[in-house]
């Protein structure tokens, strides 16, 4: 993935994505929380997110507590798909866009949730190392 994929993603897939299932959120505050990898902090990406109208949650440079990494769906999603073999990118695609599917939508709010108790948490420590 580099800077002008992820630009074309967040243009073409992720704001209509937004534009369909939540109609009328695009006129509120879009926050994205993104690590620091050099595609989600290129100016490139920076200027597209700023004129969809999204705004950037800052990440500290090292903050393992706060890794997108250890965000509640990658756990689940790993012991789905453990021991599962897939002949084409486009079966894991289609396998994981139909656990997504499946799961209630309170999977994702309690997910969310937790993420924002997290990172209030580092920053009420000023950035220090944050406990799950």
């Amino acid at each position: 993935m580099n800077s002008a994929n992820y630009c074309a993603m967040l243009r073409n897939e992720l704001k209509p994505a937004i534009c369909k299932k939540r109609r009328g959120m695009l006129s509120k505050k879009v926050l994205l929380h993104h690590d620091n990898a050099r595609p989600h902090t290129a100016a490139a990406t920076v200027e597209v997110v700023q004129k969809l109208g999204f705004e950037l949650l800052q990440h500290p440079p090292y903050s393992p507590d706060l890794a997108p990494s250890d965000y509640h769906i990658f756990g689940p999603l790993k012991e789905v798909l453990r021991g599962c073999r897939f002949a084409s990118d486009e079966e894991v695609k289609e396998a994981v866009h139909t656990w997504l599917r499946e799961q209630p939508k309170s999977f994702f709010s309690a997910g969310i949730q937790e993420l924002v108790e997290q990172y209030n948490k580092c920053i009420v420590l000023q950035g220090d190392y944050v406990e799950k």
